[in-house]
């Protein structure tokens, strides 16, 4: 449904040449998806305007399809960290206003100033980095004793080898590979994982 809608929206900026093989992007990100193929076909003129027209028509796009489910336990562990005032920030390569219709369609408990996007940053290290520091400023720490990547894709387990950062997988579709890739712990879902919290 989202990758359609990404499509979608491309189709509408007058991109007609879409690489849709995006499992195989260099940045597994919304605004590399538009500034890729935007330069496979045309010469030059990319500007960033053009993230916000993308973004609108993503959600537009988005509108047209069901609303997309939890990922299990994902709501209940983001109570759980608030309860037991555990930081955490959202790092996403959407760009907001689609990372926030999902959360808001999964009744998840967010704060903008938590939420790094890819608006700011194609690479996946550009907006974790830009959420650990969005977190250490909502949560008036000047650092963190530990700070832990938690994803389900190979990108993710890149990203968080890449900036030293430990890593926990979620999901049994790409446990595999990311244990072959260096991934210590790997959980089913969620819901697991928080089992093994305090």
């Amino acid at each position: 449904m989202y990758l359609i809608s990404v499509t979608k929206a491309l189709m509408n900026l007058g991109i007609k040449d879409i690489d849709t093989d995006y499992n195989n992007y260099k940045h597994h990100t919304d605004s590399y998806a538009l500034r890729y193929n935007y330069e496979r076909n045309f010469k030059g003129g990319f500007s960033e305007e053009l993230l916000y027209d993308f973004e609108n028509d993503l959600v537009k796009q988005m509108s047209a399809f069901d609303p997309v489910q939890e990922i299990k336990g994902a709501k209940s562990i983001i109570q759980f960290f608030r309860e037991h005032q555990i930081s955490f920030c959202f790092a996403t390569g959407a760009l907001p206003k689609p990372a926030i219709m999902k959360l808001e369609q999964c009744d998840i408990w967010y704060d903008e100033q938590l939420l790094a996007t890819s608006m700011t940053h194609v690479s996946r290290e550009g907006f974790v980095l830009d959420a650990i520091e969005k977190a250490k400023l909502f949560y008036n720490k000047s650092t963190f004793d530990n700070i832990v990547s938690v994803g389900d894709g190979i990108w993710d387990l890149k990203t968080a080898q890449n900036l030293a950062l430990d890593f926990i997988g979620i999901g049994d579709k790409n446990k595999e590979i990311l244990l072959r890739n260096g991934a210590s712990q790997c959980f089913t879902n969620i819901e697991e994982l928080k089992n093994t919290l305090f």
